[in-house]
């Protein structure tokens, strides 16, 4: 998934755009056989108009996997909270099972000027949600829940506040599969810390976790030396470390730590690390397949994450 452009497959859906681009077009396809984006732009119609014509015109009783584009911000006339119309909408969307908030790309706004608000209320007002993820972290807040539904949790930011990701390690997800945190940077609101992180390295929380991504940080490397140890590794298929500040330092920890061998994917893309040290770990874990592409080069000692601003 990508900042630089609108999602075209969601939760295994082609996503189609409403309105459509092209009003004069075909026919809107069956609401079950689409993942719908609904969105406005910068000189379109408000997003809460836009939304109830969705729900008019398209069978919302069928519809399973929803995408929430640009919605607006706070400067805009009529400024509306997304979550609030998805909650209000929800006895419409009976068999909703999969939610992206906030498809906004760099054109439409920087993804730290997405505004948010609590998205608590979306789980209770949604309790079969098996795969939610947003995009965006300013104003985002969130309390601990319980969903015996959800498998994908992912969240994108260029900087995600401690509170949310304490939120998360505190929510009881026992069905949870996929887990992914954008962390970003304190300049960006990212002040989560290693120790935010313990009740998942831990392997306390989140039983079923098969995938984990601490991502786009500015502390890979104290987040790569604590997975090192970390009981959750063991029963991981996949792991990502990838997007943020890794250097030789953090590889180092992950090769002096418990073996990796049993992975099947190891994602440590846009990376700091010298040549030596990307040959030594593709050495080091021949059956697994490690992504170490985007190879960055430090401008002064200065270094930086995939995604902040």
């Amino acid at each position: 998934m990508s900042v630089h452009e609108h999602v075209s497959e969601f939760d295994g859906l082609p996503v189609v755009d409403f309105p459509p681009i092209d009003e004069e077009g075909e026919p809107l396809p069956s609401a079950a056989s689409a993942a719908w984006r609904v969105s406005t732009g910068f000189e379109g119609d408000a997003f809460d108009g836009v939304f109830e014509r969705f729900l008019q015109e398209v069978d919302a009783s069928q519809v399973t996997a929803l995408v929430i584009g640009y919605w607006g911000a706070s400067y805009d006339s009529g400024e509306v909270d997304p979550v609030d119309l998805l909650v209000k909408a929800a006895g419409r969307l009976p068999k909703l099972r999969a939610l992206f908030l906030g498809d906004i790309v760099m054109e439409e706004a920087e993804i730290s000027w997405i505004e948010h608000s609590d998205i608590t209320p979306l789980f209770t007002a949604f309790p079969g949600l098996k795969r939610f993820e947003v995009r965006g972290s300013t104003g985002l807040t969130l309390d601990p829940i319980r969903s015996e539904a959800l498998t994908v949790l992912r969240m994108e930011s260029g900087g995600l506040p401690a509170a949310v990701v304490r939120a998360v390690t505190a929510s009881d997800l026992p069905n949870l599969e996929h887990l992914d945190l954008w962390l970003g940077v304190e300049n960006y609101g990212g002040d989560a810390t290693v120790a935010d992180l313990a009740p998942i390295l831990s392997g306390e929380r989140l039983p079923a976790l098969r995938h984990l991504g601490l991502e786009d940080s500015e502390l890979q490397d104290e987040i790569a030396a604590a997975v090192a140890g970390a009981p959750v590794v063991a029963r991981l298929e996949s792991l990502s470390l990838a997007m943020g500040m890794l250097t030789d330092e953090g590889a180092e920890a992950l090769l002096s730590g418990q073996p990796l061998t049993h992975l099947k994917r190891l994602d440590l893309h846009h990376h700091f690390l010298s040549d030596r040290m990307v040959e030594r770990i593709r050495a080091a874990l021949p059956g697994v397949k490690v992504d170490l592409s985007e190879q960055e080069k430090p401008q002064d000692d200065w270094r930086y994450v995939a995604v902040d601003e």
